[in-house]
């Protein structure tokens, strides 16, 4: 009985709002931001903040000029208020109605352009109680300037903090359309390509495949080293007959398939870089953030390799 009374006392004095403004002091690596997310002034951050301070004993953050960052007693308590956080929000999803769920995916252009709006149909006749908000950005987001539950990112997997599951082997070779192709006789060996216009020929994948196919100076210098931004407008050039773009051909199946553009050589190469599936670990268990990783881990898997 002694041992109830006690937990209920410990219950009563758990300074569960300071632990709210702490994670998202932790989380956003500033109070005043804290304090811009949560509605309350940086003086009532700061209160909360020693007040949970006071409760654990020892400081959590090291306060400096315009900045703060976490002390080891801090970096050892943010991940489990987090994951408590979490747990706590999933049990009130999961009694609440499903109705009205939004899941906003970021994503990069050319992944939403050329695979999600495609096929993202298929996950909302699955789910048709979660409605998608899209966007695209050509930055690496960091889900604390953003309201986005799951990103797809391009790159090599090593994002701290966050859970990830590769979708997308990210292989590239040239492609171009028929039309541009037949301008020169046709595409016979890998020195063809250079009689025609190189799109991007400042993209180190260029130079990456033409040193694979056997050609250590292609001379890319001499065409216009444009940066497009996203394989969607290198490609859109190519279908364009403007010239060859070097791009994903998984990206670009249908066009092949409708033969506006092909792949002259099975040759393709490989940076270290592929697509990924990823969200904060904390939110792992959110329903509909798992309901959108394993359909998307489904309808990609034969994509991995």
């Amino acid at each position: 009985m002694h041992q109830e009374n006690l937990s209920m006392k410990m219950s009563r004095k758990m300074p569960l709002n300071a632990l709210r403004v702490f994670e998202a002091a932790a989380r956003l690596g500033s109070f005043t931001k804290a304090g811009d997310e949560l509605r309350m002034t940086q003086t009532a951050v700061s209160y909360q903040i020693k007040l949970l301070e006071d409760h654990v004993g020892e400081p959590l953050f090291f306060r400096r000029t315009r900045q703060v960052s976490l002390t080891e007693a801090g970096e050892r308590l943010a991940p489990k208020v987090a994951q408590g956080f979490s747990i706590l929000e999933e049990a009130i999803a999961a009694l609440r109605s499903d109705a009205g769920q939004l899941l906003h995916i970021d994503s990069t252009a050319t992944f939403a352009q050329q695979w999600l709006t495609r096929y993202l149909g298929g996950f909302q006749l699955k789910h048709p109680n979660i409605a998608v908000r899209l966007s695209t950005s050509p930055v690496v987001n960091d889900f604390a300037s953003t309201q986005a539950d799951v990103a797809i990112r391009w790159g090599t997997g090593h994002w701290p903090g966050l859970k990830m599951h590769r979708i997308m082997r990210m292989d590239f070779s040239p492609m171009l359309s028929p039309k541009l192709a037949a301008t020169v006789g046709g595409i016979h060996e890998p020195a063809d390509l250079l009689k025609l216009p190189i799109i991007s020929a400042a993209d180190p994948w260029w130079k990456q495949w033409f040193a694979a196919a056997g050609i250590d100076d292609p001379g890319l210098s001499r065409f216009p080293a444009n940066e497009l931004g996203t394989q969607s407008f290198d490609a859109g050039m190519a279908l364009a007959s403007q010239g060859v773009a070097i791009v994903n051909p998984k990206h670009f199946q249908e066009e092949a398939e409708s033969g506006r553009l092909f792949q002259p050589f099975e040759l393709t190469c490989h940076d270290g870089r592929d697509y990924w599936l990823v969200y904060p670990e904390s939110r792992r268990n959110i329903p509909k953030i798992r309901d959108f990783r394993d359909w998307l881990l489904e309808e990609l898997a034969p994509f991995y390799e």
